[in-house]
Order: C-alpha cells, then sequence, then structure tokens
C-alpha cells in the first residue's frame, strides 16, 4: 500500500508561512482602506470618537506638565522616526557584514515601502491634524496616517521578527524582546494622541499599514530563509 501523498506545505514549512503572511497582509490592508475610506468621508461616528478620546486627553496634558515632557522626550527622542530608522538602518549593515542579504534586503524593503506608501497616502487624504488654543506640542504635514506610529510599528515589527529567528524557543530575551516592542509600538501611538498631535484612527491606520507592510514584504522575501550559502566542511578530527 502506498503510503498518502505529502501536502507541499507540511514538506515546505516556508511556504506555509509565506502564504500566512500574504493572507494577514491581505487582512490588514482591506481593514487599512476600509479605515481610509471612512477617515475620507469623514464619517461622523468615527471623528466623534476621535475628538472624544484627544480633547480628554489633552485636557490632562494642560494639567500635568511634568508627565507632558516625559511624553514630548519619549516621542521626540526615543520613539522618533529617525530613531527608527537609524535602528534599522544599523542592522541592514550588520546583515550584510555577515552576509545574510535576504534579511537586509527585507529590511532595506520594509523601511522604503512603507516610508513611501505612508507619505503617498498623507498627501491623499490630506486630514488636518488636532487644534487647540493652549497646545502642548506641534507637527506639520497631514495626519492620516502617523508617521511616529507607522515607523515604530515597522522597525520594532521587523527588528522583533529578526531577533525571534535567531533566540531560542525557551530563552527568557524573547520575552524581554517581545515586550520592549509593544511598548515601543503602542507607547508611541499613545504619545502621539496625548500630546494632541494626532487622532486615534491615525495612530491604527499607522499600525495597520505597518502590518500590511511587514507582512507582504516578507511574503515576498521569505526573511526566515538562509541565503544559500554552504557551510564550511569541518575537519575530521
Amino acid at each position: 500500500m502506498h503510503a498518502p501523498p505529502v501536502p507541499s506545505d507540511v514538506r515546505d514549512p516556508g511556504r506555509a508561512l509565506r502564504t500566512a503572511c500574504l493572507s494577514q497582509c491581505a487582512a490588514a490592508s482591506a481593514a487599512f482602506l476600509l479605515l481610509l475610506g471612512l477617515v475620507a468621508a469623514r464619517w461622523g461616528p468615527l471623528l466623534a470618537a476621535d475628538r472624544r478620546i484627544t480633547v480628554d486627553l489633552h485636557v490632562w496634558a494642560v494639567r500635568h506638565s511634568g508627565w507632558t515632557q516625559l511624553n514630548r522626550v519619549l516621542t521626540d527622542w526615543v520613539w522618533d522616526p529617525l530613531t527608527m530608522r537609524l535602528l534599522l538602518l544599523a542592522a541592514v549593515v550588520w546583515l550584510l557584514v555577515r552576509r545574510e542579504n535576504r534579511q537586509a534586503l527585507w529590511l532595506v524593503l520594509v523601511g522604503t515601502v512603507g516610508w513611501v506608501v505612508q507619505y503617498a497616502v498623507k498627501a491623499l487624504v490630506g486630514r488636518e491634524r488636532p487644534r487647540w488654543p493652549d497646545p502642548v506640542d506641534s507637527a506639520a504635514y497631514a495626519a492620516f496616517p502617523s508617521g511616529h506610529a507607522t515607523t515604530a510599528a515597522l522597525a520594532c515589527g521587523a527588528l522583533l521578527w529578526l531577533l525571534l529567528l535567531r533566540l531560542p524557543a525557551h530563552s527568557p530575551w524573547r520575552v524581554l524582546a517581545v515586550a520592549v516592542a509593544f511598548v515601543s509600538v503602542v507607547g508611541v501611538g499613545f504619545t502621539r494622541v496625548y500630546l494632541g498631535v494626532h487622532w486615534p484612527s491615525d495612530i491604527l491606520g499607522g499600525w495597520l499599514l505597518a502590518v500590511a507592510v511587514l507582512t507582504g514584504t516578507a511574503g515576498w522575501c521569505e526573511p526566515w530563509r538562509g541565503d544559500g550559502r554552504r557551510e564550511p566542511e569541518r575537519t575530521p578530527s
């Protein structure tokens, strides 16, 4: 009796992962386009929710200057888009030195595609930022999607993925890496709304865009695969 054929996804787990990435990219893209449509159409319930949350946080920011200053430091230095891009650049250089070209290419695509799409959507939608008689911070250009949220999610998501590929399954460093990435992505989103320079839906749009770019480029580049280099042969002892 012949054994039943083994599904191709079982023979090649990378293929299953690629399919999952492309499926997640499609889902995130659909959600982003839906949110984009609601923002562009100025859908009443979305605008009302945005304003209610942003006004409540702005009142708190005006009253608590110390906490507000901390948020400004975090958003302008720790989680600033330039900081995130420099981290990606450093990782690209490190990977190229190690000749891990596939993963280096993936990081370049993540940063480039995310930056281009983000600014194209900003120009297309042209959403105004919140305006205040007593602002605690300022920002230029269009609001949707948030550049800080998009860039932090792209950088943290990509770097976290590469770290998880390298760390042992039960390493405590994996927990720490996930925690740092999560706090950074959520934290920068909070700072932008708290400081009154973005609406909550801008942050959500940035996160959805980042997921779409991360999974879409990963499905194409397959960064979990090696570069096809042969390991050096060991000399028998």
